[in-house]
């Protein structure tokens, strides 16, 4: 798979009429040929400069730490990596893990505190009338309602009560105040990840922080913050056309596997959500043996290496258990879904493919830059430019995760007056000239001087080195991955393509979503 989230060149969601003006090739084909050898030769080097340049460690409880240094300013950016996300969630549970990101955020049993023995009491007694009150909830219509709104009262006048007893958003505090910039968390299908770039001396305040909420977080504005991630599941799903729409497709590609579920949840599992679920996926996946801690700037290995150890050498490791997941049946036949919004048509097509670190993986990465990657290529320039059949077009391999096997997508929408059944019989087309017209070299190895050029432009800054690291040493289990990829990239050939194509671009290996307006565009 290219790499993941670092740059505008690898975003999941590149939209044709964004891409930048650089990809318009209007050089000689020599003068072209030249200076893309000139980068394969640049990323050969760095690549294999960076496997020097990395040091890593793994500590006694099984938590691994990359170091790299680089002394260009007296920054560092800091990140943590642990191998858990929706995909990981059990049946009846989904968004425990999004829903976790957001917790860590609200401090620790030191960390915003002001008296918490005082605290924990009270904490104990709203997880208590919260847990009775999702279960008077749960009857539905047979609810007792004079009973609901007495738990109703009764955990207002305990949220009142315990909010005297903690600061607000100290963690947020203590790292805007000492300089912390690209403070964020992310939760997928495979990983969770928490990132911040600091000045180099606060890096023992990073471990300090990032150690105590990893051991001791406490769980605080817990009910409001279940009502913010409903929110948030309203604005970028209910309301959003394209969330709606990629939810929909997703279940329909997955219909047994664990991934044809959505990152924050079902309504109903978030509903439901309590302490207990939060706690319990805490302890079971978020321990060292299951994190990778990735430290890229202005610092020395060894005194990194030992803060670290200081700080979580100490934390137990976690009891390993096996956490069987479904493997998606064999599909026998097109999917296809239909769903109605007020919005412009769109659709999403895509096609059941193995992840990494199988070598079709690394083909679909070239498809992937052959059909949307820039002006010159196919579908921008057949669908979007000449025929204008587009109003966008984009690819993405490798949806939605990479621990298990996954999606080649494309997401396209028509230029009006043309219609999603035109739009779809054009890319179908095009897909079956990649099954049956094999690729010009010239094409071929532009296209992987490209995916070349743009791994250089990926480990531009620290925060992009950081995140790849810690991404790929967790999902791929070595970081490595990154070394190797243009190496693998230069053996494809031609017959590699077709062969792919026709293996994986099939009618019985095919799932479709389609929005269609409820009223007509124009």
């Amino acid at each position: 798979m290219i790499f993941p989230r670092l740059s505008l060149f690898f975003s999941d969601c590149l939209n044709a009429k964004a891409i930048s003006e650089a990809r318009v090739f209007a050089f000689s084909l020599a003068l072209v040929s030249s200076l893309l050898s000139l980068l394969f030769f640049s990323a050969s080097c760095f690549a294999y400069d960076l496997e020097k340049q990395v040091k890593r460690f793994t500590l006694q409880n099984g938590l691994k730490v990359l170091i790299v240094e680089r002394n260009f300013s007296p920054t560092v950016s800091l990140y943590i990596c642990h191998k858990v996300g929706a995909v990981d969630e059990p049946s009846g549970k989904t968004g425990t893990a999004h829903f976790l990101e957001h917790m860590l955020f609200k401090g620790t049993r030191t960390i915003g505190a002001k008296n918490y023995s005082k605290e924990k009491t009270i904490l104990d007694d709203i997880a208590r009338t919260l847990q009775a009150l999702d279960r008077e909830s749960m009857k539905g219509e047979k609810a007792d309602r004079s009973r609901i709104k007495s738990l109703s009262d009764q955990l207002e006048k305990l949220e009142n009560d315990h909010s005297v007893l903690f600061h607000s958003n100290e963690i947020d505090r203590l790292y805007t105040e000492n300089g912390a910039e690209r403070l964020n968390a992310s939760t997928g299908q495979d990983v969770t990840t928490y990132q911040v770039s600091l000045p180099s001396n606060k890096l023992e305040l990073w471990a300090r922080i990032e150690s105590e909420r990893m051991v001791s977080p406490v769980f605080r504005e817990f009910y409001s913050e279940r009502k913010v991630i409903m929110e948030e599941r309203r604005q970028s799903i209910e309301s959003d056309p394209d969330g709606k729409l990629f939810e929909q497709f997703m279940a329909a590609a997955f219909i047994a596997h664990p991934y044809g579920r959505p990152i924050l949840g079902w309504p109903y599992d978030m509903s439901y959500l309590n302490m207990h679920d939060l706690e319990y996926f805490l302890r079971r996946y978020h321990t060292p043996d299951n994190t990778v801690i990735a430290v890229v700037g202005h610092v020395d290995h060894l005194s990194v290496l030992r803060i670290i150890r200081k700080y979580f050498g100490e934390i137990p490791s976690g009891e390993r258990h096996f956490h069987p997941v479904t493997a998606e049946p064999p599909q026998l036949g097109e999917r296809r879904v239909k769903i109605t919004f007020d919005a412009n048509p769109r659709l999403i097509m895509g096609y059941r493919k193995p992840s990494l670190p199988s070598f079709d993986d690394y083909v679909f990465d070239v498809i992937q830059t052959m059909l949307t990657d820039g002006r010159v290529s196919r579908l921008y320039r057949t669908l979007v430019e000449e025929k204008a059949l587009a109003e966008t077009v984009w690819t993405t391999n490798g949806m939605p995760g990479a621990r298990y096997d996954n999606l080649f997508t494309i997401y396209a929408a028509p230029r009006y007056p043309h219609t999603l059944a035109e739009l779809e019989v054009a890319l179908v087309n095009e897909l079956e000239r990649l099954k049956k017209e094999p690729v010009d070299q010239r094409e071929l190895d532009r296209v992987k001087n490209t995916i070349k050029a743009d791994f250089i432009r990926s480990l531009d800054s620290n925060a992009a080195l950081a995140g790849m690291l810690s991404y790929f040493e967790t999902v791929a289990g070595d970081y490595r991955y990154i070394v190797h990829h243009n190496q693998i990239i230069d053996r494809i050939t031609r017959d590699d393509i077709l062969r792919v194509a026709q293996k994986y671009f099939t009618d019985n290996n095919k799932t479709i979503a389609m929005l269609i307006p409820q009223t007509p565009s124009r």
